[in-house]
């Protein structure tokens, strides 16, 4: 047994994600248990690709969601732009699962922010899905997790809320292990079509090979996902803060 909200309990929760995760593939229907959840990190991968163009001052059109788990972030890009501009909007995808794993995860050390962060993970699937998704699989899934985050978010005990902010967190994070092979692969097949992967894209831009960027890719993704990990169970945070003695007690402190 251990104390609730301590260090241990944190590290427990934590690794029982974890092993969901891992485990859930080899349970029988796991794997399509899972999949609204692959669906999930797609989406993110797909979003950082989009959301990066516009903070490039670029344009954002689409995205599309096939039904092996793949995707594709339809962006315009300014002929006058710099080489920078296309390596950093390539960048942007598969660092955005790491940034989602991290922010959840960090957001599950605060009681205050559980619902209000599954609330805003639901909200910002829905808007999404009616301005950018163009694609069956995208509009038949990411609806059902909005409205199974939303349901969390509104109904479920504190516990489940938590747990759900910290699977999300762990699944968006280890996302990064799935697409290992694709980061070491400079063209890809992606809805039947021969495209260059995001280190490829990356590579043709920037001249250094794409395994370089990959390299460079997931020791960023470490680092962050350490970074919040570190955070999350961190000690000290996680220790109550000491009562608050009345403002008429003397108190004396002896060397």
């Amino acid at each position: 047994m251990v104390a609730p909200g301590s260090q241990a309990e944190q590290v427990g929760r934590l690794l029982l994600a974890g092993i969901i995760v891992v485990a859930l593939p080899s349970l029988p229907f796991g794997n399509y248990l899972l999949y609204p959840f692959v669906i999930l990190t797609t989406w993110f991968h797909e979003m950082g690709h989009g959301l990066t163009a516009l903070l490039m001052g670029q344009h954002f059109q689409q995205l599309m969601i096939y039904p092996s788990g793949s995707g594709v972030a339809v962006n315009a890009i300014d002929r006058d732009a710099s080489a920078f501009v296309p390596a950093a909007i390539a960048a942007g995808g598969p660092l955005a699962p790491t940034v989602a794993g991290a922010g959840l995860i960090m957001a599950s050390a605060h009681r205050k922010l559980w619902r209000p962060t599954l609330w805003g993970v639901a909200a910002a699937i829905l808007i999404s899905v009616i301005i950018y998704v163009r694609s069956p699989v995208g509009f038949a899934v990411l609806p059902l997790v909005a409205a199974t985050l939303a349901v969390v978010a509104w109904k479920a005990p504190d516990g489940l809320a938590r747990f759900m902010l910290q699977f999300l967190g762990v699944i968006a994070a280890m996302s990064m292990i799935a697409d290992f092979n694709y980061l070491f692969t400079e063209i890809a097949v992606i809805g039947g079509e021969e495209i260059r992967s995001d280190t490829g894209q990356m590579e043709e831009a920037l001249m250094l090979p794409h395994w370089v960027w990959a390299i460079l890719l997931l020791m960023v993704s470490a680092v962050m996902i350490g970074a919040s990990l570190k955070y999350a169970l961190n000690e000290d945070r996680l220790r109550p803060p000491p009562p608050k003695r009345p403002a008429n007690v003397l108190q004396f402190k002896r060397d």
